[in-house]
């Protein structure tokens, strides 16, 4: 297998379809926003406050990984930081060669002094698409519930991606801690989107079983799954989801790290891949997993073998696993598979230039 290089897969274009803005800040931007808001941080240059909200391969669990959202959350309650990190996100991902971006988040979360949830969105919204005119990248967003919190705040919540419906949202999400708080408790919510024709997605099977997957798919009508790495446990589940063609939002280095999957050569997408399950490479967390999508992708390729070939695969599975309309979606493939068609990795050249 020819080897590529991190820059190969940079200059490959991207997509992020599974990437919370809450852990996805800059660490500077933290630093930053709690100066102007006079917050204490726990740490107070970028090397003291980075083992609080970078997490590292030591992580015992999920519940320990979800402890760097303290964090970052104190300093996400105004405007303009909410408008300041959806930009940088967004920019962060440009650089890298990301061309659509889906950044989910929960509004409620963002309350603390006393924004309304509108206000929240659309402060989101529009960092969003501020970095849009600056760069080369189309992005959505897609409004989480919470398990552990009251199905009625999903319900309202669902109400909120509705009245965005068309105005940046893409989407609805269920996240949160799976054990004892099943998703068909917030079957409400989800009839709520569905009825207004607004596409979902649940975390499922990443801290459970294929059971969760199992409500997502059937009880929610869930159309792609975050992370679904415990689907392995139920092969025909997995054919359905396969014949049904539901994305997997896998995120390969978070899932190590919250012990989901325990080696990086074990991890299911390598399965799926094979399977012909649509499958999709996402970030998660870029500043709690300290990673980027080329680097997700560099994992794939040392860890999993994953050629140039089928990357390229991944990578258009991934724009025709986003929640644009049809019509946007297949002009940006037509213009995605071109590109990919065309890609020359440097590794190549230089090896022609030696010979």
């Amino acid at each position: 297998m020819a080897q590529l290089t991190r820059n190969d897969i940079e200059r490959l274009p991207k997509t992020d379809l599974h990437v919370h803005l809450d852990g996805s800040l800059r660490l500077q931007t933290i630093l930053d926003l709690a100066q102007e808001q006079g917050i204490a941080l726990p740490g107070t240059t970028l090397a003291t406050l980075a083992p609080y909200v970078q997490v590292g391969d030591d992580c015992k669990s999920l519940v320990e990984y979800l402890k760097a959202f303290d964090v970052t959350l104190k300093v996400m309650q105004t405007e303009q930081a909410l408008f300041r990190t959806a930009f940088e996100l967004a920019e962060d991902s440009a650089k890298e060669n990301v061309r659509y971006l889906e950044v989910r988040y929960c509004p409620m979360l963002h309350q603390e002094k006393g924004l309304s949830l509108t206000t929240i969105v659309q402060a989101v919204i529009d960092g969003l698409r501020a970095a849009e005119k600056k760069y080369p990248i189309k992005t959505g967003v897609i409004i989480c519930g919470i398990r552990h919190i009251s199905p009625d705040v999903s319900l309202k919540l669902a109400d909120l991606a509705v009245a965005f419906k068309n105005k940046g949202v893409v989407g609805f999400d269920l996240a949160g801690a799976e054990e004892n708080f099943p998703a068909k408790k917030h079957r409400e919510a989800f009839g709520r989107v569905l009825q207004n024709n607004i596409n979902c997605t649940l975390h499922a099977g990443e801290a459970y079983g294929p059971e969760s997957i199992h409500q997502a798919v059937h009880a929610c009508g869930a159309h792609r799954i975050g992370h679904g790495v415990r689907l392995v446990e139920d092969g025909d589940l997995m054919n359905y989801i396969n014949d049904h063609r539901i994305p997997i939002e896998c995120c390969p280095s978070s899932n190590l790290q919250t012990k989901a999957v325990k080696e990086a050569r074990n991890h299911p997408i390598r399965l799926f891949f094979d399977q012909g399950l649509r499958v999709t490479v996402n970030t998660d967390n870029r500043l709690v997993t300290n990673t980027t999508m080329t680097d997700e992708l560099y994992l794939l390729h040392k860890e999993l073998n994953f050629t140039l070939d089928e990357m390229k695969e991944l990578i258009i599975m991934g724009f025709k696993s986003s929640f644009l309309p049809y019509d946007q979606k297949r002009r940006m493939l037509a213009d995605i598979v071109t590109e990919l068609k065309n890609f020359k990795p440097d590794s190549l050249e230089s090896i022609k230039e030696q010979l």
